[in-house]
């Protein structure tokens, strides 16, 4: 594994690039803190350098938030989002730190839906972002990067993408449910119902909807 000093990029650093893109943002995005040990260590546990957009997001920030926390990109962690992007993954999609992963899990939503990065295990498509829908339970591609799915976060049309799946209310309900909780309803998503305002949903423990539905997926 690389040492911290060859992973910051003082010449080309990626956070340049971000800033741009936070400046041309139409969706709301929320830069959270992290401390520099937490940004240090976290950034030598993914292994990326600072010269890349991941890399720039897991050293600087705690995670960013967008739309009101209606996604959740992992970072450093935070008291916020309790959770850093390699800490998400150890135990899931790795054991150990450095080691090659089947998909590396970039962001998740309120809705309990996984965005990764496929490592080799989704598609042939090797480095592009999927996303595990609750409806579908199957791993689906979006067919962009990781730098073109920050900037569909941050300006591209999420009304849109998930439509039917927004209740009345829900920004008010989740702009300040912790980082580490997500929604789970009932009948469950992947089943019939009228509409999402006919579920009954509780917040719940993402490690519990990952474990009942994403967590099979992995070999």
């Amino acid at each position: 594994m690389k040492n911290i000093n060859e992973l910051i990029n003082l010449d080309e650093p990626g956070w340049n690039i971000v800033e741009s893109w936070l400046k041309e943002a139409s969706n709301k995005i929320q830069i959270l803190p992290c401390s520099k040990e937490d940004g240090e260590r976290s950034l030598f546990e993914t292994q990326v350098t600072t010269r890349s957009p991941m890399g720039a997001i897991v050293y600087h920030t705690g995670g960013l938030l967008v739309d009101d926390g209606w996604i959740r990109i992992f970072g450093a962690g935070c008291e916020r989002l309790p959770v850093s992007m390699p800490s998400w993954n150890k135990g899931k999609t790795i054991k150990e730190f450095g080691e090659k992963a089947p998909f590396w899990i970039i962001a998740d939503d309120v809705i309990g839906g996984i965005y990764a990065i496929n490592g080799g295990q989704l598609g042939k498509d090797l480095g592009n972002v999927y996303y595990f829908p609750m409806d579908s339970l199957e791993w689906e591609s979006t067919e962009k990067s990781y730098s073109d799915f920050i900037w569909w976060c941050f300006a591209g049309d999420l009304e849109k993408y998930y439509e039917g799946f927004r209740w009345n209310g829900w920004r008010e309900e989740i702009v300040n449910l912790p980082g580490d909780k997500a929604f789970s309803f009932y009948p469950f998503l992947s089943c019939e119902a009228k509409s999402i305002e006919d579920r009954h949903r509780e917040s719940v423990h993402v490690n519990d909807l990952y474990s009942l539905f994403v967590g099979k997926t992995v070999k």
